[in-house]
């Protein structure tokens, strides 16, 4: 038993070393190594000794176990159940989506890719910071998906069960859907904190507490040890320190290198027109432009959304790899140079993907530094937010457990939603795929984005949902039509999320 695990660490060890040799972070700390060990302090006598201890005073040692701290949040890779069955649902929603693009490029009579003529370069390239001003033509062009659609998509799994459901539950319930998800008792040992009704930073109100919390989070980030900043985050986040946290969590510092790399995507919005500009533009209009919290940042959105499209390094590091289109550039021989990935990220934007961004506006003056920490929170967390997939974090899972928490502790709810035809998850889809963004209060949004990175999970999205239906049940029950419970639930900007989530999980069984 003992050489087993010797043999399984081993291996790990080897998959670490050969996943951190093609990082873009490699060069950056073999070049420091090499320094160090030519430093007069590394003696040649006590070579490992020596540079061990080089490597601890200089912050090296801390930068390189953050490196593999984030290769096991990102890296990390379970067999779950029925993964086959789900990969074959979500190939099945890619050709349907691709189908749609190529239906709305038919019939609007525009290319998916064609180069840019030499004035429309000129014109995004001056007009760069300012792009509301750039003039194009949206109104004919409509979202590929809503939310709503994509419920239907996972309403109407069809799926390797144990027992065959009655025609009504496969109706109303994700219960045919054979996966396991968290009770009440599994989630108060996952959100321990929380649960026990511990002293957490609420940004609701100001107290003695924020200055203490600020003290302990300096010293954190001068330790520079991202496991020390995710647990720091569990008790709250001071608004001041929040930018340099996640971006120690999620690895996001920006060197020259991803400097390089940013101007290399704006180079390829100016070079190229692709079919999703349209569909960006014109998401951003729909929901950051027509939201009095984040209208102001609207030519930062159009900066990082389009070239976040074009970043083909999305696409590499996504381990459950999205199918995605090949394409011709328009007026070119169909020759391999003239082919690209359509879109190069391999994400098709849907009704709301912009919100994704929004909120890291309120954290970041530069598109900079705000696409990679974007990025970095995409590649970790919402990308399992529109992609069906067995995966205990994916948006199939997050409505199975919502839904089971509602079924389970407010069943009357439940009976009067299902009597009125209301499907329980129509009321909150937007919430869960969006995680509550444009709906929370900024401030209160990115309390809930501090818990999601504090316990690398985003089960707490759903907990929320559920918690919030329950505060407003006595409502709830007095409507009988799907309109009128939205409208119940339309205004979140009462809500305080330390302490539903407090109640929730505080609340006895």
């Amino acid at each position: 038993m003992e050489d087993l695990k010797t043999k399984s660490i081993h291996h790990q060890t080897v998959k670490i070393c050969d996943d951190l040799k093609n990082s873009s972070s490699y060069q950056h700390i073999f070049a420091d190594i090499q320094r160090l060990a030519s430093d007069p302090t590394v003696k040649a006598d006590d070579f490992k000794n020596t540079l061990l201890k080089s490597m601890q005073d200089s912050g090296l040692e801390a930068r390189l176990k953050n490196d593999i701290y984030r290769w096991l949040k990102m890296r990390r890779r379970e067999s779950y159940p029925h993964e086959a069955f789900f990969r074959k649902a979500q190939i099945h929603w890619d050709k349907r989506v691709h189908k749609s693009l190529n239906s709305m490029s038919n019939e609007l009579g525009v290319s998916l890719a064609k180069p840019r003529g030499t004035n429309e370069r000129e014109e995004i390239a001056t007009k760069w910071n300012e792009l509301n001003n750039f003039e194009v033509d949206i109104h004919k062009y409509r979202p590929v998906y809503a939310p709503k659609d994509f419920l239907e998509v996972l309403l109407n799994l069809k799926g390797p069960f144990k027992d065959k459901p009655k025609s009504d539950l496969q109706q109303w319930e994700f219960v045919q859907i054979p996966l396991k998800v968290k009770n009440l008792a599994e989630l108060r040992n996952v959100f321990v904190e929380i649960a026990r009704g511990e002293p957490i930073l609420n940004p609701s109100t100001l107290s003695s507490y924020e200055t203490e919390r600020v003290i302990l989070g300096e010293k954190i980030l001068s330790k520079n040890y991202a496991p020390l900043a995710q647990e720091y985050l569990k008790k709250g986040c001071p608004r001041s320190l929040r930018a340099k946290l996640w971006v120690l969590l999620l690895g996001a510092e920006v060197k020259l290198s991803h400097k390089v790399h940013f101007e290399s995507l704006k180079e390829n919005v100016l070079q190229y027109d692709l079919l999703t500009d349209k569909l960006i533009i014109k998401d951003i209009n729909l929901t950051a432009s027509n939201d009095d919290q984040y209208f102001v940042f609207e030519d930062v959105l159009y900066q990082v959304m389009l070239c976040f499209s074009r970043d083909g390094d999305v696409l590499k590091s996504l381990t459950a790899q999205p199918a995605f289109m090949q394409v011709v550039l328009k007026g070119k021989p169909n020759v391999p140079e003239n082919t690209t990935v359509f879109p190069p990220s391999g994400v098709i934007p849907f009704h709301g993907f912009t919100m994704y961004a929004a909120p890291f506006c309120y954290l970041f003056d530069n598109p900079v530094d705000l696409y990679y920490v974007f990025r970095a929170f995409y590649l970790r967390y919402w990308h399992r937010l529109h992609r069906v997939c067995s995966h205990p974090q994916g948006v199939v899972s997050l409505c199975l457990l919502y839904e089971k928490l509602l079924q389970c502790y407010e069943p009357s709810l439940w009976n009067h939603l299902k009597k009125c035809r209301i499907h329980p998850l129509r009321i909150v889809i937007k919430w869960i795929m969006r995680a509550f963004s444009g709906h929370l209060p900024p401030e209160q949004l990115l309390t809930l984005w501090d818990m999601i990175l504090a316990y690398d999970s985003l089960e707490i999205v759903p907990l929320l949902a559920v918690v919030i239906v329950i505060f407003r049940k006595d409502n709830l029950m007095k409507v009988n039509t799907l309109q009128n419970a939205e409208a119940v639930l339309a205004d979140l900007s009462s809500i305080s999320v330390v302490p539903l989530l407090q109640m929730a999980l505080m609340k006895e069984c």
